[in-house]
């Protein structure tokens, strides 16, 4: 029961090109070539894995072929199956201290639009080996959409299903409290005919709605945040219980509820007290 690490090939401009960040030593060079000293750098995971206490630039690993390679450098995780799955130990090779390989993949950093480099990219190659068979060119965002694109799908429907929910929510809010409100219209009348300000009353119905508003969005928080750990299989780069997310739902639902009140309260202490008295 040994530790190990999945092996990728790599030349001196890969790491930089695919925005790999370096923490520790350096990355590949023009020296690093057969008949010098064999070299690897591994990434964080694998450094923690088999010297969780130690500096891993210097140390020796069984590397490409059961020979002894010096660690040079340690370079961030990358998640390369999936974006949902937590990155594993990996170490990368020198391609030049490497020949017993059959197949390359180009990769190729540019502000340029993808389609208009296409062309120059397959120019170069052809000079350096016509025979080179030249596959389809993706992007990393190309990529990206196709492992992500299932879940996204789900996302989405989940999405719009959330969006009616927080609709009909809003709305139903605001009937239960508006018609709380016109209930009491009686209410407002005898205050008003007693001699109360409209602006009394009005902040009396307001405080008693804020009062149902607060426990029905502190409930609702709390059932939210057990209930959303069921989506974490769904979630990337987000957690369950992210805090803007809840918040903003929270602030929404408040001020629909705020909204339900004012307005029927506002339109009741616009009548006229015995206009008020007579409503059944």
């Amino acid at each position: 029961d040994y530790p190990n690490a999945f092996p990728r090939i790599v030349d001196a401009g890969y790491l930089k090109s695919m925005g790999i960040p370096l923490h520790k030593g350096r990355q590949f060079t023009a020296q690093d070539v057969a008949g010098m000293e064999n070299v690897l750098i591994i990434n964080e995971v694998a450094a923690k894995l088999i010297w969780p206490n130690e500096d891993a630039v210097g140390k020796i690993a069984v590397g490409w072929g059961g020979r002894d390679c010096k660690v040079v450098g340690v370079v961030g995780n990358v998640r390369h199956g999936a974006l949902d799955e937590q990155a594993g130990p990996e170490m990368y090779y020198p391609m030049a201290q490497c020949p017993d390989f059959s197949a390359v993949e180009l990769v190729v950093r540019t502000r340029q639009q993808v389609e208009a480099l296409v062309p120059a990219v397959r120019s170069l190659l052809r000079e350096i080996d016509p025979t080179l068979p030249l596959t389809d060119y993706r992007s990393l965002e190309q990529l990206v959409d196709q492992a992500v694109s299932p879940r996204r799908f789900v996302v989405l429907l989940l999405g719009g299903f959330s969006f009616l929910a927080l609709l009909l929510a809003s709305l139903g809010i605001y009937g239960v409290l508006s018609y709380s409100v016109t209930q009491r219209t009686q209410e407002i009348g005898i205050r008003m005919a007693i001699g109360a300000q409209r602006s009394t009353v009005l902040k009396l119905i307001m405080g008693d709605g804020v009062k149902l508003a607060l426990i029905g969005v502190a409930s609702g928080l709390i059932a939210a945040f057990v209930l959303t750990r069921l989506m974490s299989s769904l979630l990337f780069g987000i957690g369950t219980t992210d805090p803007v997310t809840f918040a903003f739902n929270a602030v929404l639902l408040f001020g629909v509820a705020l909204l339900a009140c004012y307005l029927p309260a506002w339109r009741a202490t616009r009548i006229h007290p015995m206009v008020a008295l007579r409503q059944e």
